[in-house]
C-alpha cells in the first residue's frame, strides 16, 4: 500500500487534490480511498487529506501516521505543524516551492531521504499561469507521477477531466504536465 498525506490550508484544493489522485489510481486499476481531516474549516486554516492507492481491498479507514509521501501544498506550515512526522525512511517529499531546503528551514528534516525524494515545484506559479488561479492542487499531482511512479501522467490527466470541465480542465492538466517535466528536471516548452 502507498501512502499519501497532502498538508496545505483551506482553499489550496487539499481535498481534491486527494479526491484526483485517488480517481488517477482507479483509472490504473488500483484501489483507491481519499478522504480528508478538518480543523476550522475556513480558507487559509491548516488542512490535511489523506490518499491510499493499492493493487488490493483497503480496509483502513484511519488517519495516514506514516506516509510513502508527503505533498506539501503550503511551505509556510513547516513553521506551524510538524508536517515531516511519521514520513518513512525513504519516502517522498514534493512541496509547493522552489526556495532551496536552507531557506525553507527543513534541511534538517530531510536529511535522511534520498535526494531524488525530495523536490521542490513552484506549483502555484504553474497554476496561476495555466489556470488564472494559484491553485497548486492538479499541478503537484503532475509532480508526484514523475517522483513516485505510483501513477502515470496519463491517469492524473483522466482525473483532472474528471473533476473539472472545459478550460478549467485544460488548464489544470496544462499545469500538471509542466509540473511533471519541472519535477523530471526538463522544462515544456510552452510551461
Amino acid at each position: 500500500m502507498f501512502q499519501v498525506r497532502l498538508h496545505g490550508r483551506g482553499g489550496q484544493g487539499v481535498v481534491t487534490a486527494a479526491e484526483m489522485l485517488s480517481i488517477a489510481g482507479f483509472s490504473e486499476g488500483k484501489h483507491a480511498q481519499a478522504f480528508p481531516s478538518f480543523g476550522s474549516e475556513r480558507t487559509g486554516a491548516p488542512v490535511v487529506s489523506f490518499c491510499r492507492l493499492d493493487d488490493k481491498e483497503i480496509r483502513r479507514r484511519e488517519p495516514i501516521l506514516e506516509p510513502d509521501c508527503l505533498i506539501i501544498q503550503d511551505p509556510t506550515l513547516f513553521h506551524a505543524l510538524d508536517v515531516f512526522q511519521g514520513l518513512k525512511p525513504d519516502g517522498y517529499v514534493l512541496i509547493n516551492s522552489t526556495k532551496d531546503w536552507h531557506e525553507l528551514g527543513i534541511t534538517d528534516r530531510i536529511a535522511h531521504l534520498p535526494q531524488a525524494h525530495v523536490v521542490g515545484i513552484n506549483a502555484s506559479a504553474l497554476a496561476r499561469k495555466h489556470v488564472g488561479r494559484p491553485v497548486p492542487n492538479a499541478a503537484l499531482l503532475g509532480g508526484f507521477a514523475a517522483i513516485t511512479g505510483e501513477i502515470h501522467l496519463d491517469a492524473v490527466e483522466k482525473a483532472i477531466a474528471t473533476k473539472f470541465d472545459g478550460s478549467i480542465a485544460e488548464g489544470n492538466i496544462a499545469a500538471a504536465r509542466a509540473a511533471h517535466a519541472a519535477a523530471l528536471g526538463m522544462e515544456l516548452s510552452d510551461a
